[in-house]
């Protein structure tokens, strides 16, 4: 082979490595020429959802973080039991609380109609979280694209790689740290609690405790519906204010002590996280960007992008 030829095939051989690693990026165009409906065809799915139970807004957001904390965004969590998958939906911060996947199916098979084989789940739970946001009043922002679908589900990381309602602040920050988002990340993405409800077992001895951390009056309305004893599963919305809108009320609350989950409140116990608590507090327009820009980073959790992964034609089970 002459030099020449030797550089031609050194230069197409890079320029064939960059258009892979360019191909492995994700895109908020991936999906223009393959299946151009695909975006109005997941916010009509998630659009009817939300219009019939505006919780399920909140329980999409919570869907694609679980995802995403978890093997990174690759609808690992959408799979079920075989008997070669322990399933991520019986691990302990799903089990009982996680819900939505019936949507993100349903939005699936819409998809399979006019797209076969061409939209991930992984996908589907990205654009769900950023049209059930806007449906409730929230942030929007551009998803990126080109995610694909895991093959396996890691119920022990789903046990030990999400956070908990009784996590102390140290332990919340490294948490996020370890997904590759900062402090302000993760007290931006706490907005999310803006929404959404909480079983009474989980703030049950937060509301009992008299701490100094909880204003008196909205534990006392918050025992109505939480006895010391039995009905662990009654709820009681996040943000008792304005719980079906996605605003920085959840910063006012932690404010005045009013935070229902002992994770939410430790955000404002004198902490690091005080000033950014302070700030989304006063600030509408900044929570709502940092919001945005949080959510998109964690939607870049670990994808699964060219040839690694799957395309599955159900999201609960392997193709």
């Amino acid at each position: 082979m002459t030099t020449s030829n030797k550089s031609f095939v050194a230069i197409f051989s890079l320029l064939l490595l960059s258009s892979m690693q360019c191909h492995a990026q994700l895109s908020s165009t991936f999906y223009d020429r393959t299946c151009p409906t695909a975006l109005t065809t997941i916010r009509t799915s998630i659009r009817q959802a939300v219009s019939s139970e505006r919780r399920m807004a909140a329980s999409l957001i919570r869907l694609h973080f679980h995802d995403c904390f978890v093997q990174g965004c690759d609808a690992s969590i959408l799979l079920d039991e075989t008997p070669t998958i322990v399933s991520e939906k019986t691990a302990l911060p799903n089990l009982g609380s996680a819900r939505g996947y019936g949507i993100i199916e349903d939005a699936k098979r819409e998809l399979e109609k006019t797209c076969p084989g061409i939209v991930s789940c992984a996908d589907i739970l990205a654009v769900a979280a950023r049209d059930a946001s806007t449906l409730v009043g929230g942030p929007s922002w551009t998803v990126k694209l080109g995610r694909r679908d895991s093959t396996t589900a890691s119920h022990t990381l789903a046990e030990t790689d999400l956070p908990g309602p009784f996590d102390p602040l140290d332990r919340i920050i490294s948490g996020f740290a370890n997904k590759g988002l900062s402090t302000r990340d993760m007290v931006a993405l706490s907005g999310a609690h803006s929404i959404g409800q909480a079983q009474c077992f989980l703030f049950r001895d937060r509301i009992y405790s008299n701490g100094t951390d909880i204003d008196a009056g909205f534990a006392s309305t918050r025992r109505r519906q939480c006895p010391q004893e039995d009905q662990n599963g009654n709820l009681a919305p996040l943000d008792l204010v304005t719980p079906n809108q996605l605003d920085n009320n959840y910063y006012k609350n932690l404010i005045q002590r009013k935070g229902l989950l002992q994770s939410d409140q430790v955000l404002l116990s004198g902490g690091s996280t005080d000033s950014i608590v302070t700030e989304y507090s006063n600030n509408p327009r900044t929570f709502a960007s940092d919001f945005s820009a949080a959510m998109i980073k964690m939607g870049d959790i670990s994808p699964l992008t060219g040839q690694n992964g799957i395309i599955r034609t159900v999201c609960g089970a392997i193709n």
